[in-house]
């Protein structure tokens, strides 16, 4: 469905976080390289818990190689705090690509400034900075599913609670 995509992440358990939610949704995970860990890193695996060898995976060996492939365009967002263009106003469509920079750099300012309408930012207040990658892939994600799927609201748990 969406196609999450992890510009060098550095710390294993979001990214095992982030593939267990990529496995509930339906989107692919990207990850480009260098990677702050190993892919079998036993805290990827924890975070992921057995949903990982259900992952739509690929890997990257560079952002080049990336962008080579999947030049930004209409079908590519990429998440930073350094835009006032929030997330909730991009028109997410199946397929799109939604771009997440390294915990500790983000995506490469350059890109950002070549291509400054497909950036887009989770709103915070005055005193937050930023948010741990695997809740901006959530909130993100959640939305960009949330626009696209007409049965979202029925993709639940039954209800065991009955009114007393």
């Amino acid at each position: 469905m969406f196609n999450i995509v992890l510009v060098e992440p550095q710390i294993p358990q979001n990214t095992g976080t982030i593939g267990r939610l990529c496995v509930n949704l339906g989107a692919t995970l990207h990850l480009v390289k260098p990677l702050g860990f190993d892919i079998d890193d036993k805290a990827v695996k924890r975070a992921g818990l057995d949903y990982w060898r259900l992952l739509d995976l690929v890997v990257w060996e560079s952002f080049d190689d990336f962008l080579n492939a999947h030049p930004i365009d209409e079908h590519t967002y990429m998440a930073t705090t350094k835009t006032d263009n929030l997330y909730f106003n991009a028109p997410f469509k199946k397929g799109d690509y939604i771009l997440f920079g390294s915990e500790t750099k983000g995506i490469d300012e350059r890109v950002l400034l070549e291509h400054p309408r497909q950036c887009i930012t989770i709103p915070m207040g005055p005193q937050g900075r930023s948010l741990n990658l695997g809740v901006s892939v959530g909130v993100v994600l959640y939305d960009a599913v949330r626009q696209n799927y007409e049965g979202f609201e029925k993709i639940t748990i039954p209800n065991s609670l009955k009114e007393g």
